[in-house]
């Protein structure tokens, strides 16, 4: 066994001093080989890193322009406090606008205020005449989005001629200044996306809410502890419109009777004759079962800004919808259990259509009618966000939810403007009606 080993060394030794003789022998021929090979494979490393790190550039240097541009397009907004009676030409503007409100002077309304277009005139003509003063008045501001504007948070307590308290309440104005150097009251509608952000993150800075809260907590307070003032509100606003809606059919060369139709007999839009108004032709209801959030919005444990948050709603989060209450805010499903959130920041992301006398069993559905629901449901899921206001292009109910059935809150008349929240796929809109989230059909307003 040793010897047949040592007789593998001494072959192995043997063929390695070869190999030792052979390279001496033609070292001059090998080693530039050698080193050729060594800077080919240096060169190809290096073109190889080169590249990445090009790549690599090319790809911060796109994420870098893309940050830019998002950058361009928002304003940043500064966590700077509320500051109360900060600009007194500010404050001058305000008090100046209030009392043309309780005089119901509309030409300096019109001279402060851009723009005030002929439906306003008329309900500030109107709502002049219930109101004796505004014994508060508070005139808080942060810096607008541009140089020499500013957001307005105005707090009011308002005492009408026939109710002896004075009630409070808040409003939000845009204040900006002409080419005079004058501060106006901006309601052109015409801010761009980037100064709506603005706003919007202004108005849900800690110190605002609180503001906001002040007056709402203060308000609904009234409202519970006293039944005369909660239905002299509702009889008030129902007189205004009725008033303001009659005064728009004269100018229109049309009247408006009452609330149940037009002189000429026709019902108002949403309830043409022979069809919701006769017994046993009550079309299905729209129920929205799912909701989304159109910003971020706290969401909360009872429907009051004071309530206690139970987190945050992102973009886009989406939730089973419990109720939309009449004073602004929903009631959801959250976490296994109940919670609230303000209606204005959301939109409808799931509809259905209740009919009580559909059955599973209904047998007559076809393939085709199949398809022609899904795709209704599908159009029904989505909503085209919008701001502003819409006009009324013919007299219309409107009502506390998307639906023909729902409760009654007023008519709207030809010419009105409505403050629109957004336009829902299932042929309704969306809006603000004294001071509550309401719906109008979409076909009548434009």
């Amino acid at each position: 066994m040793n010897t047949s080993n040592n007789n593998i060394q001494d072959f192995l030794k043997a063929k390695l001093e070869i190999f030792r003789n052979w390279l001496f022998r033609y070292s001059k021929v090998i080693m530039p080989v050698v080193l050729v090979l060594c800077v080919v494979g240096t060169v190809a490393v290096a073109i190889s890193a080169n590249k990445r790190k090009i790549a690599e550039e090319e790809r911060a240097e796109a994420a870098n322009e893309s940050n830019i541009e998002v950058a361009d397009n928002l304003i940043a907004v500064p966590e700077v406090p509320l500051q109360q009676d900060a600009v007194p030409e500010i404050n001058e503007l305000f008090s100046t606008y209030y009392t043309a409100m309780v005089d119901g002077d509309t030409d300096t309304m019109s001279r402060l205020v851009d723009h005030l277009d002929a439906t306003e005139i008329l309900r500030a003509q109107e709502t002049s005449k219930y109101i004796e003063s505004y014994p508060t008045l508070e005139v808080y501001t942060k810096a607008g989005p541009k140089d020499g504007t500013y957001v307005a948070y105005v707090y009011a307590e308002v005492k009408f001629k026939d109710y002896e308290k004075p009630v409070p309440g808040m409003r939000v104005y845009y204040v900006c200044t002409n080419e005079n150097g004058e501060y106006y009251i901006n309601e052109d509608g015409e801010e761009n996306e980037a100064e709506l952000n603005y706003i919007r993150e202004l108005n849900l800075q800690d110190d605002v809410v609180d503001l906001n809260n002040r007056a709402a907590v203060a308000y609904n307070d009234m409202l519970a502890e006293d039944e005369v003032l909660a239905g002299f509100i509702v009889d008030l606003n129902s007189e205004i419109d009725k008033n303001v809606g009659e005064a728009l059919a004269r100018a229109e060369g049309s009247s408006s009777s009452d609330e149940a139709g037009d002189a000429d007999g026709q019902a108002p839009a949403d309830e043409p004759v022979g069809d919701s108004d006769l017994p046993g032709t009550e079309e299905p209801a729209v129920v929205v079962t799912k909701v989304k959030a159109i910003d971020v919005v706290n969401i909360r444990t009872s429907d009051s800004e004071t309530a206690d948050k139970l987190g945050k709603a992102a973009v886009g989060d989406e939730f089973t919808l419990l109720e939309e209450k009449g004073n602004g805010w929903s009631k959801i499903s959250y976490e296994g259990g109940e919670a609230y959130i303000k209606s204005e920041f959301l939109e409808p992301s799931e509809t259905m259509q209740a009919d009580a006398g559909e059955t599973s069993e209904n047998t007559d559905e076809t393939p085709d009618d199949e398809a022609n629901a899904d795709q209704q449901q599908e159009d029904n899921s989505s909503s085209a966000q919008t701001t502003g206001t819409v006009t009324v292009k013919e007299n219309v109910r409107v009502r506390a939810s998307a639906n023909e059935n729902g409760e009654k809150l007023g008519t709207a008349y030809i010419g009105e403007k409505l403050e629109v929240i957004m336009k829902q796929a299932d042929g309704w809109t969306k809006i603000k009606y004294n001071g509550q989230t309401a719906y109008v059909k979409s076909d009548y307003v434009e």
